[in-house]
């Protein structure tokens, strides 16, 4: 997707932003010499039309209680449609404060519902792993049954086998697409090869697609519940604008479940613990899908950029790493394993004054997980870092 300045509005995603001193998760981590390329937001400013629309709720003297509007849930249900051709009802969407919500109440209301006669208990993930979703079985006593993802050479492929033997033991399964630390983007085949052998198991659908829109290379994403109505019935679908838009911290979220049924037993799921979502959150969401468009429109090729910079300097400036091209998000899953390091996190930490995410975390310490959605200036003196360590 080409950068047309001609027809594009211009957007500085160049200019390098000063964080610190915000409440950042991200640049509070570590000290003040490190630089940090961990967790998943983008150290890019938000669309103008979003943070006008927070400038606007923000001018007003009262901040109450917000609701979910009409206009909302339509334009969400809208946007479905435009943008992967999937027929969404605004009454099968529900908002949440965030997307980790969405995989985990559902676990212990629906257990239950996977297997008749107090089989299938477990939750079917693939490894590795977002590490929320790593977490979300054990916060309900369930097994966990991980189906590792397989080194195709170019790309990382499904083990079928494997999944269809965790699928028959499992009430559940969390699909993360596109995959979270792989960025990997599943195919209409893979994804219903997936489905196929999870509604033959009766194994319920939970589908973690918050870094749906941002593919790279022309490709599309297909949301899991779009492929067939019988599919559709037995998968919930957790979306956000967060990760596109870079507003992950307004905490807003939704789940779309076309099965009345089952959206009120994840409705019942709360239990008091999960909450409404904020006004603020409310309104910039709605924003980024009624007027983001143009926005990441020139956000993609940025990225892809970066990416395509990064593919390249692991290539002939980090001997001993190695990198599967990421097909979506802006993560990249390095392979540090040649280096023969004891912990690769550390010794960049220490070495390069660096911070990843450590891949033990995904339950693969072999590799750290780099964050690329930053100036190209950020990633620049990221890598240079990391050749510093090596030296």
């Amino acid at each position: 997707m080409p950068y047309d300045s001609k027809t594009q509005p211009a957007y500085d995603f160049d200019t390098v932003i000063d964080r610190r001193g915000t409440g950042s998760a991200k640049w509070n981590r570590y000290p003040g010499d490190v630089l940090p390329m961990w967790v998943a937001d983008m150290d890019l400013p938000v669309a103008p039309e979003i943070m006008a629309a927070i400038a606007r709720r923000a001018a007003h003297p009262v901040m109450g209680y917000g609701v979910t509007s009409a206009e909302l849930r339509e334009t969400l249900a809208a946007e479905m449609m435009t943008r992967y051709g999937w027929e969404v009802s605004p009454e099968a969407i529900t908002l949440l404060p965030s997307v980790t919500p969405g995989f985990s109440m559902p676990l212990k209301a629906f257990s239950a519902l996977g297997k008749k006669g107090g089989a299938g208990k477990g939750v079917l993930v693939q490894t590795p792993m977002y590490p929320p979703i790593l977490a979300a079985a054990g916060h309900w006593n369930l097994e966990r049954h991980d189906v590792p993802m397989v080194d195709g050479g170019a790309r990382w492929e499904i083990d079928l086998d494997a999944f269809g033997k965790a699928a028959g033991k499992s009430a559940a399964f969390i699909l993360c697409n596109p995959h979270n630390p792989t960025g990997r983007v599943f195919g209409r085949e893979e994804l219903l090869a997936m489905a196929e052998k999870c509604l033959a198991a009766g194994t319920l659908i939970i589908a973690d697609e918050v870094h749906c829109d941002l593919l790279y290379d022309g490709r599309r994403h297909v949301p899991m519940a779009s492929l067939s109505p019988e599919i559709a019935e037995r998968t919930i679908t957790i979306m956000a604008a967060s990760k596109t838009y870079n507003i992950a911290g307004l905490k807003t979220a939704f789940a779309i479940i076309p099965n009345a049924e089952l959206r009120r037993e994840f409705e019942a799921s709360r239990m008091g613990l999960v909450d409404s979502v904020n006004v603020i959150g409310l309104d910039a969401t709605l924003a980024a899908y009624r007027h983001g468009g143009p926005w990441h429109k020139a956000l993609i090729p940025y990225l892809q950029a970066n990416r395509d910079y990064l593919v390249d300097a692991v290539k002939t400036r980090l001997p001993g790493i190695s990198l599967k091209t990421p097909e979506a998000t802006f993560l990249a899953w390095l392979d540090c394993s040649a280096l023969g390091l004891a912990d690769a996190y550390a010794h960049f930490l220490e070495k390069g004054k660096v911070g990843f995410n450590p891949g033990a975390d995904f339950a693969d310490k072999r590799f750290v997980r780099l964050n690329f959605g930053c100036s190209r200036k950020t990633l620049e003196e990221g890598i240079r870092r990391m050749e510093t360590a090596l030296a």
